[in-house]
């Protein structure tokens, strides 16, 4: 039946992605699922897009903000961007997004049908009511604002939509993975998780079905203006004591992230790190020579290169610190460190190459990147490196070489120490 296969509750952020790096993301995006249908098939990106974890880092190694809601928005527009091109060649169509181009997925799904011989109406019904469900039968406080809906040429979809609290600036993400629907009110989702809201209602619980059938019964023989009326006289015993949650089900994997900006050693398991920095240290000059053609790619392109390949290939139980992802191309917002805009651009031309090489038969260069995440796995255990809060401090003392940039602009060239001033005032 179709699951939902996780939620992520995150800080609620304003602002835009600019530009430069919604570019960015759109090409790298790309040419991430562009490698993982090509290594693993395309019901696996669709799984891994159904995945909190792996989404929220997914979204963290393409440079926008690790913890911010902005992640569910920058990730699918940069996917239906970046897809749309390679739509006959991957048979994904990505459609939907924030606003109103949540309303026009129906739109864009009938468009999809006439395209492929899908039964677009049918994906448009589908997406109605997955919207419905989160919206209306469980009720816990948020309110859709954005809804992705993304489908494979055999109908296989996965919906990734977002609500918002307002009064708690947070926002709820929601993925829905499809396997055989059989029900949409009878248990589709594996799990409804979350921060306590007090007392909720999950009318898409099977242990509803007698409230459900309720309902239709005072329907039929009350109708609309007779249910309010009776809503109206029960109301007052309805505020009662606190009670628990209404249909409580067992947990899904749930992620939920800070609302402070700054990344600290407690967000990142430090022997994942560590055991990256030291396969991209040993491997790089060794397993890379054809891989690293492109001018100017050195140590620390292969650095980000080891975090992007575990993003590819890692398995979901690696993805519970997204923090450690942003070590590779930083964040916007200037944290963990601004985005090194000359390493970025390495790892997509270096992604790129080894994308169309095998698609050509030449498997090489993507294996090459296997290898580097195989060899980070069987570094942890022994690897020892500097602390994040030291690495991070080294990244921003750089960020001019790399071509630092963020939402505040590039940054300035690190000011030289004035011996003659030093001395003077010492």
């Amino acid at each position: 039946m179709t699951r939902r296969s996780g939620s992520a509750d995150l800080p609620l952020h304003g602002g835009k992605v600019p530009r430069w790096l919604a570019d960015r993301m759109t090409r790298l995006g790309a040419l991430m699922a562009q490698a993982i249908v090509h290594e693993y098939g395309r019901d696996e990106l669709l799984r891994r897009l159904a995945h909190p974890f792996w989404f929220q880092c997914f979204g963290a190694v393409m440079g926008m903000d690790w913890h911010s809601s902005g992640i569910t928005t920058s990730v699918i527009g940069a996917l239906k961007r970046g897809l749309a091109p390679l739509e006959g060649e991957l048979g994904i169509h990505v459609c939907g997004g924030r606003g109103r181009h949540s309303r026009a997925t129906p739109h864009e799904l009938a468009a999809v049908g006439e395209r492929t011989g899908l039964d677009g109406a049918a994906l448009a019904g589908v997406s109605r009511l997955v919207a419905k469900v989160d919206n209306a039968a469980v009720q816990d406080g948020f309110d859709l604002y954005l809804h992705g809906f993304i489908v494979a040429d055999d109908g296989r979809w996965v919906v990734v939509q977002q609500g918002m609290n307002g009064a708690r600036r947070q926002a709820r993400r929601y993925h829905w993975l499809s396997e055989g629907l059989t029900s949409f009110v009878d248990d589709p989702h594996a799990a409804v998780d979350g921060p306590g809201q007090g007392r909720i209602v999950n009318l898409a619980d099977r242990r509803a079905q007698a409230s459900r059938a309720a309902q239709l019964e005072l329907l039929h023989a009350l109708g609309p203006q007779g249910i309010v009326c009776e809503l109206a006289r029960i109301e007052g015993a309805v505020a009662a004591a606190p009670q628990a949650d209404l249909f409580a089900p067992e947990p899904l994997p749930h992620l939920v992230l800070p609302h402070r900006h700054d990344v600290r050693a407690g967000d990142i398991v430090a022997r994942r790190l560590h055991g990256a920095l030291a396969a991209a240290a040993e491997n790089g000059p060794r397993d890379f020579p054809e891989l690293l053609q492109v001018p100017g790619v050195g140590a620390r392109t292969v650095r980000a290169l080891a975090l992007v390949a575990e993003v590819l290939h890692g398995a979901p139980c690696r993805f519970t610190d997204p923090a450690r992802f942003s070590i590779a191309h930083g964040g916007k917002d200037r944290h963990p460190f601004p985005v090194p805009v000359r390493v970025y651009d390495h790892t997509i031309g270096v992604l790129k190459t080894a994308v169309a090489q095998a698609q050509l038969g030449r498997e090489e260069r993507l294996a090459a990147l296997k290898r580097l995440d195989a060899q980070a796995r069987r570094l942890e255990a022994r690897a020892r490196g500097p602390s994040v809060d030291a690495l991070i401090a080294e990244e921003r003392r750089r960020s001019h070489d790399y071509g630092g940039r963020s939402v505040f602009g590039w940054e300035p060239p690190p000011v030289a120490a004035d011996p003659a001033g030093a001395k003077a005032a010492g």
